[in-house]
């Protein structure tokens, strides 16, 4: 009998400890990834949205490069932004490599998901903001020599990639996947925009391609990948217009992917001044070639300046939309980074008009733009470090880890899209 009180004596003094003691989350005693349970479980849930990361890193430091107005300490912090995109895109690679080989189900299934496998369309692009920033900032550090040799490869892999998606995600979504009329967002633009954005950044090549047909060659390439992203993305943006008509807006986490239908818009800009720019490299000093190269800089202006005024309008929506939102509740995701390659493109774009128009008032606007998009870098990079480095929350199963490692108000569960699209 005396044992049996004793027993039950220590099961109470027990039981008193255990609600006495703080609350231990799992991995609670590490500094880093406090929420999972083992750090080699940031391997088994990585969705390829996560290098959206690292395109609105890296258009950071190409849009510093090419601002019209230089500022003391620029280059240098650009410089800085490209060395730590160009790290993360390293350590992104080989996370991937370890998801496919240790979780390879999981891998595989993004391809089947209606929604992630749209952003198969952001690895593509962030190989090749890394490269034109290489070549743009990184020849500081690397030589150009050494700094012409990555972009290349990473334009030639970032260009297969581009490709590889703009045909194969629309063919799934056309013969494989189900969607409602609803189903329409940003997200569907990801694989369509990798040939808009070969298409600037091999402009950034036509000086080192040997002169004649094979400059030409590429000059008329990245045209046509220019028109295949461009009238793909006017059919996409058609039917975003379309389901934001007629439903509304819909779930809180996807409101960000809104953004997205700047990207094509502003690097289509980027890409005709650049190609523009750059057009009179491949004369070959005929009558007929002359008159081609100078049209093709003038095409840069005539599209421009028009397409700029609808990027005005959608960014005039998005916003009302955003602060509208974020009133009720916008939790954080991953689709945040929708806030800074968009604008990212959009500055390059301006940048271009500038150089071309000798305009003050577009240098103006692309320096106002760049404030906004390192606003909006530092808030998304922190918000991010914050849940994945020091939390790890984005690391775990988006069907069950909290959208958000930071207190937040929320609205009601999302839909669908806004599900698929947490990551």
């Amino acid at each position: 009998m005396g044992t049996s009180l004793l027993t039950t004596d220590n099961s109470s003094t027990a039981l008193r400890e255990q609600k006495q003691a703080p609350h231990r989350e799992p991995g609670g005693d590490r500094g880093l990834l406090r929420r999972l349970d083992k750090p080699a479980e940031l391997f088994a849930h990585l969705t390829p949205n996560w290098f959206a990361s690292i395109m609105g890193t890296g258009i950071l430091a190409t849009a510093a490069a090419t601002l019209p107005l230089q500022f003391p300490g620029l280059r240098t912090g650009a410089t800085v932004i490209w060395g730590i995109a160009s790290l993360l895109l390293v350590l992104l690679v080989c996370a991937t490599g370890v998801h496919w080989l240790r979780h390879k189900e999981a891998a595989v299934s993004h391809h089947r998901n209606p929604v992630m496998a749209h952003f198969y369309g952001a690895p593509p692009m962030a190989l090749m903001t890394v490269g034109a920033g290489t070549l743009l900032i990184g020849k500081d550090v690397l030589g150009e020599h050494l700094a012409l040799g990555i972009d290349v490869a990473l334009w030639g892999t970032g260009t297969l990639l581009g490709l590889v998606t703009a045909v194969a995600v629309p063919y799934w979504q056309f013969t494989r996947f189900q969607t409602q009329e609803d189903s329409a967002f940003g997200g569907w633009l990801m694989p369509v925009v990798p040939p808009m954005v070969s298409a600037s950044t091999g402009a950034l090549l036509l000086p080192y391609i040997p002169a004649g047909e094979a400059r030409m060659t590429l000059l008329l390439a990245c045209y046509a990948m220019f028109g295949l992203s461009l009238f793909a993305s006017v059919i996409i943006i058609t039917l975003i217009w379309h389901r934001l008509t007629q439903h509304k807006i819909g779930a809180a986490a996807a409101v960000p992917t809104l953004w997205i239908v700047l990207g094509p818009l502003g690097q289509s800009i980027t890409a005709a001044n650049l190609l523009g720019g750059n057009a009179h490299l491949a004369d070959s000093g005929t009558a007929s070639s002359g008159t081609l190269t100078r049209a093709m800089a003038a095409f840069g202006i005539l599209y421009g300046v028009p397409v700029l005024g609808f990027v005005l309008l959608w960014a005039a929506i998005a916003t009302a939309i955003t602060i509208r939102t974020a009133r009720q509740g916008l939790p954080f995701s991953l689709t945040w980074w929708s806030f800074t390659f968009p604008i990212g493109t959009c500055v390059t774009g301006v940048s271009g008009l500038a150089a071309h128009t000798h305009l003050a008032v577009f240098a103006a606007m692309a320096v106002a733009g760049y404030a906004l998009l390192l606003a909006a870098w530092v808030v998304v990079a922190a918000r991010t470090f914050h849940g994945s480095v020091l939390q790890g929350t984005l690391f775990q199963d988006p069907g069950t880890a909290s959208v958000s490692a930071w207190p937040i108000r929320r609205r009601q569960a999302p839909q669908s899209t806004g599900q698929a699209v947490r990551g």
